[in-house]
């Protein structure tokens, strides 16, 4: 098992947190005013949430070395392209939520500070798992080959959020109007406190990144146990999440084999943390480098040359999402009225 141990001071924790928080309260300022968010905003603010994660990697080669940084890029590339197959969700869930535009960066937000709390606490269970049983290898390894199995045979698996039992379970515990107010998680009707459309759309992105977050550590797991590295890992390929959303949702339909190429990345994280636990040990950082950008480009290239003459989204333009539109090829509608979900139903890869 690879645990590249090497002393990490509280400082650096600390200094690591406070970024964070400071980049989060950055993004927040500068897109309170709720504004739709183009393709060109979000392909400048995915550029700077890559250069901040790629140049924490530069940090980790000045502080400790060639391979602490290369275990790090490793773990931020398998996060970031496993992050693309969040973003299918999020289409998923806002096209059947039917949230505004305007909202859907706010959900986003929140979203992703539940996605980094729960991140945090499955990376330190997992790691002291696998440092302290040996055969919660074998377990996770097992674990990340069905999940990858799954993935490439599953692809038009429809998904219902309205189905999650995290989802049906808040409805139930919390009265609830059908309607969006606004910007508004929660409001007054008839004076009793009542959830939003908003706050199930956004229990719903919650609850399915729970189930992202289990095969994305266990993921960087399988490459270093170094909660240190894993943390930062997920941290900086989750915080740019939001933009490559935006970036990339009137693109999906582009990445048609890109769940292979995720499948493969997944089933090859669970062969590696099995092997670790072999006398074959663990498999080279530079081997795992490679096969990771390798597989990611091969499937994204694959995807963009086999569907290069298709639209990139149905009803809707390549540079994303239309002010006052709703959805993929719905007419713009008022973001206060009444919405149930409707019938038809985006089908996603899953996971």
């Amino acid at each position: 098992m690879n645990t590249l141990s090497f002393a990490v001071p509280l400082w650096m924790w600390a200094a690591v947190t406070v970024g964070i928080c400071v980049m989060l309260a950055v993004d927040l300022v500068a897109h309170r005013d709720n504004h739709v968010i183009g393709f060109r905003e979000a392909a400048i603010w995915s550029g700077v949430w890559i250069a901040i994660g790629l140049g924490f990697g530069l940090i980790l080669l000045a502080w400790q070395g060639g391979e602490v940084s290369s275990t790090y890029y490793a773990g931020y590339l398998i996060e970031k392209a496993l992050s693309i197959d969040n973003v299918f969700v999020f289409a998923l869930v806002f096209s059947f939520f039917a949230v505004p535009d305007a909202y859907q960066h706010k959900i986003l937000f929140w979203g992703v500070l539940g996605a980094l709390a729960a991140r945090l606490v499955f990376i330190f269970v997992g790691a002291e798992l696998l440092q302290v049983f040996f055969w919660t290898a074998y377990v996770f390894g097992a674990f990340l080959i069905w999940t990858g199995w799954k993935m490439a045979v599953s692809k038009d698996e429809e998904v219902h959020p309205d189905r999650n039992p995290v989802v049906r379970l808040v409805k139930r515990l919390i009265p609830t109007d059908p309607k969006f107010h606004g910007d508004k998680f929660f409001v007054r009707v008839n004076g009793r406190r009542v959830a939003t459309l908003l706050f199930v759309a956004l229990v719903a992105i919650e609850a399915t990144d729970l189930v992202f977050a289990v095969d994305s550590v266990a993921a960087v797991l399988a490459i270093t146990t170094n909660t240190f590295l894993v943390w930062t890992a997920n941290a900086f390929a989750v915080l740019g999440l939001r933009s490559l959303y935006f970036c990339l949702a009137g693109l999906l339909r582009r990445f048609a084999y890109l769940h292979y190429g995720l499948a493969v990345l997944l089933a090859f994280a669970g062969v590696k943390l099995i092997l670790s636990e072999t006398p074959v040990g663990k498999l080279p950082i530079p081997l795992t480098l490679g096969v990771i950008a390798g597989t990611i480009t091969v499937s994204i290239v694959w995807s963009l040359l086999a569907t290069r003459h298709q639209p990139a989204d149905a009803g809707e333009p390549a540079d994303g999402p239309r002010a006052g539109e709703d959805g993929p090829g719905r007419p713009p509608a008022d973001p206060g009225a009444d919405r149930s979900p409707h019938a038809e139903r985006p089908r996603t890869p899953g996971r």
